[in-house]
């Protein structure tokens, strides 16, 4: 008795030049679902997240012809492979060989373009390539004679090794010393750098750098200082302190990075069960018996211990048909929304003082005879939720079922290095959504520095925060997460206005 595997595909992957945001759509849905994924040392751990939970990953090793022979061997015994490759694909001589090795073996593959440093970090240095330019590897080998007579602005791959030999090659080939040259580090990525000097003075200038560094030579480099937009935003290269869990933190963490900011999650709470199933039990029966007119959800964590009590009773969200959904905030409505549920009632931000309970009770419709036949609530909630939402509701003329959901304990202290970066001042804002995070941040890890920013998300939080002795910097006028990013942001950049703040670190060398 004999076993067949259908040959799977392999599929060479470009991870682009560094931020995970340039992935194209294709490569990032084909890294979500590869079960294996073998890459290159120099891909950044950002892209290798955007992989499956479940994905095992693998470093390249051994020769264009070792690899090759792997990437068959997987796919021929039926598990589809990525081989993810930093930069694009086609455009590395290693990767080039493998994938003529692959193509004459029985496997099909495919090739998915990555962006390609050579043209977007200068975009990011905010250095315009226009449509006619050249690009070498200094780290190849080059004819200087040929590159120098080719079309500027010239786009060069070194490392601060070859510093000297472009600056000597060019010169001597009639290019004048005095020409612009911006260099970057760590190009795209949260901490990119770009000095900008000129070719005479390259080797000494940009000689502080390290790692992999894409030159951009010729007069485009003048119009950095207009459309140097990376470097140049209102919280670039800041460390932001988001005491969120990971979960929660999705929507705070980007927009901070739309600002330029690195934010490091610190979870301040865990979340448990309750002690007693027999409250969630009997609260999953009465939906399904009509007992309740609305569900108020006043958090996502409220949202998934309901869905996780459905799932052991093997239902779904038509056990919400006929019931009404209230939200506390946008957060909350999404995650309702996830599971194919359209809330009735979530507060506008806009229109709200601070997301809280007191926010959703501004707009909670009062009980009424006629158009409420049923007058129970479903209040599933934390533990140490406080009463005022199933208070405020009583006094609207509904009947409450305030039920345990789950429990919330603090979370275990972050590692050492995060601790001290907090009392030290190694952070330069921390964002806080609510009383709790000021509290258990405090708890398991000490007060923030004082010369780190204190973002709070309303007077409530804000108020809190001060009684830990913290001073509140920034607030928004919306009580809304991208209102609070937006606003800290706002107040870096009127600071550093008004010279109490270094500009954004965008490097430029000083002449020796």
């Amino acid at each position: 008795m004999s076993s067949t595997h259908t040959a799977s595909r392999i599929a060479f992957v470009g991870s682009g030049p560094g931020d995970p945001g340039l992935l194209t759509v294709r490569a990032r849905d084909t890294l979500g679902t590869a079960p294996l994924i073998i890459t290159d040392p120099d891909v950044p751990e950002e892209v290798l997240a955007v992989a499956d939970e479940g994905a095992e990953i693998r470093p390249a090793v051994g020769d264009p012809t070792q690899v090759a022979k792997e990437l068959i061997a997987e796919a021929s015994a039926g598990r589809a492979v990525v081989r993810l490759v930093a930069g694009d694909p086609l455009t590395a001589d290693a990767v080039v060989a493998e994938a003529l090795e692959v193509s004459r073996g029985p496997v099909p593959f495919d090739v998915i373009p990555g962006v390609p440093s050579a043209t977007s970090v200068p975009a990011y240095a905010g250095v315009p390539l226009g449509s006619a330019y050249t690009v070498a590897d200094a780290r190849a080998g080059v004819d200087w004679a040929r590159v120098a007579g080719a079309p500027e602005p010239l786009v060069l791959h070194a490392t601060a090794a070859h510093l000297a030999e472009v600056a000597n090659g060019l010169t001597e080939q009639g290019v004048p010393g005095h020409t612009p040259v911006a260099v970057t580090t760590e190009g795209t990525g949260s901490v990119q750098r770009t000095v900008t000097t000129s070719l005479g003075a390259l080797a000494v200038d940009a000689a502080i750098l390290s790692g992999p560094l894409v030159l951009t030579v010729g007069d485009a480099v003048a119009q950095r200082d207009a459309l140097s937009w990376w470097e140049s935003r209102a919280l670039y290269g800041w460390r932001v302190l988001v005491p969120r869990t990971k979960d929660q933190a999705g929507v705070m963490s980007e927009r901070l990075r739309v600002h330029g900011a690195i934010p490091e999650e610190v979870p301040t709470i865990a979340v448990e069960p309750p002690r007693s199933p027999a409250q969630m039990e009997r609260a999953v029966k009465g939906l399904v018996d009509g007992r309740y007119q609305w569900v108020v959800f006043t958090s996502t964590n409220a949202v998934r211990a309901v869905w996780e009590k459905f799932a052991e009773f093997g239902l779904d969200a038509r056990a919400f048909s006929g019931v009404k959904i209230a939200c506390v905030g946008a957060a909350t409505a999404a995650k309702v929304r996830s599971f194919g549920i359209h809330p009735e009632l979530v507060p506008d931000p806009t229109e709200i003082t601070e997301v809280s309970s007191e926010g959703l009770l501004q707009i909670f419709p009062p009980h009424d005879d006629v158009l409420d036949p049923v007058d129970r609530v479903l209040l599933p909630r934390a533990d140490i939720a406080t009463e005022t939402l199933a208070a405020g509701l009583r006094d609207r003329g509904w009947e409450i079922d305030d039920v345990t959901a789950y429990r919330t304990v603090r979370a275990a202290p972050p590692p050492a290095p995060i601790r001290e970066a907090i009392k030290t001042g190694g952070f330069e804002a921390v964002c806080f959504t609510s009383s709790s995070t000021v509290r258990n941040l405090v708890g398991i890890a000490g007060k923030p520095h004082a010369r780190t920013l204190v973002a709070c998300i309303g007077p409530k939080t804000a108020e809190t925060a001060r009684e830990f002795g913290l001073r509140v910097d920034v607030q928004p006028d919306h009580a809304q997460v991208p209102a609070l990013v937006d606003a800290l942001a706002a107040h870096a950049a009127r600071l550093r206005a008004e010279g109490a703040l270094p500009p954004p670190r965008k490097a430029k060398a000083r002449r020796r």
